[in-house]
């Protein structure tokens, strides 16, 4: 199927499903389901719900609130302290898993609450190719996934987005904060905080898609290989270095290898072998 065959796949795939709630956290994905399940259904048929949390940036968190206000769609925010979990803190490798449970838990018992069947979130079928320990914990909740059902690319719906007339089709990747830690270090809200001030200085600065991973005293960058060029320019740089120092990080590098997701899943199979055997 083409991309518009792929589109009305979906849009059956919503219909007639009664009141359907969209777990929103502002992103490409979910931006542009809540935005066909709004137009499909009707406001008085959509919620949305977006998860506030330690591992959630602010700046989301306002993105998604505004989309929702423009678009007339009720919206939801409850907390999700994702830290008040021991083992999630430990930053195991399924730690996806063990959040994605806690968060949609939550969800699904707002949906009970509103009397909504059918709850749905914005993976896409090119989340099949990384590592998602998260898509267990979706499984097991049946929450449902109308776009990888659909078959549909995240350039697939970039390009419906644009069509739609979405500011988000050409927004960065998102990740949750926590993703910047490796596993097995221990996820503390000091952590999370230095990496979002650091990858906030770096969007001000004008730098699209980026990520700062934090190795303790070193944070290490990734941007996009096209960018690498004008972070290392001599007053960039300097600029760079001294706002990570203020923000606590005595050594800042930029990674030559540029921004991928999941960098950090890339030494997972020897660490899953450690929490393993620590079981």
């Amino acid at each position: 199927m083409d991309y518009r065959e792929k589109l009305e796949f979906l849009k059956r795939e919503l219909k007639d499903k009664g009141r359907v709630l969209i777990a929103f956290s502002g992103g490409v994905d979910s931006t542009f389901l809540l935005k066909v399940a709004r137009e499909l259904l009707g406001k008085e048929n959509v919620l949305a719900v977006t998860a506030k949390s330690q591992f959630f940036p602010d700046r989301e968190l306002q993105e998604a609130k505004a989309f929702c206000l423009d678009q007339d769609i009720e919206h939801l925010i409850i907390s999700g302290d994702v830290l008040e979990q021991a083992e999630l803190r430990k930053n195991p490798p399924d730690r996806c898993y063990i959040c994605k449970k806690l968060i949609f838990e939550k969800i699904l018992a707002v949906a009970a609450q509103k009397g909504i069947t059918y709850v749905a979130e914005g993976s896409n079928l090119d989340d099949l190719e990384d590592y998602r320990p998260g898509k267990k914990a979706l499984a097991e909740l049946g929450i449902e996934s109308p776009l990888l059902k659909a078959g549909l690319t995240k350039e697939e719906i970039r390009t419906l987005s644009r069509e739609y007339g979405l500011a988000s089709w050409s927004k960065p990747s998102l990740a949750c904060l926590a993703s910047r830690i490796p596993y097995g270090e221990e996820i503390t809200e000091e952590k999370l905080s230095k990496i979002d001030l650091a990858e906030q200085y770096l969007l001000d600065l004008g730098f699209k898609q980026v990520r700062v991973r934090y190795h303790g005293d070193v944070a290490r960058i990734e941007l996009l290989p096209q960018d690498m060029a004008r972070a290392l320019e001599p007053s960039i740089a300097e600029g760079i270095y001294q706002k990570f120092a203020e923000i606590g990080f005595l050594y800042t590098a930029l990674d030559l290898k540029g921004y991928r997701s999941g960098s950090l899943n890339e030494r997972r199979h020897d660490l899953e072998k450690r929490h393993d055997l620590l079981k």
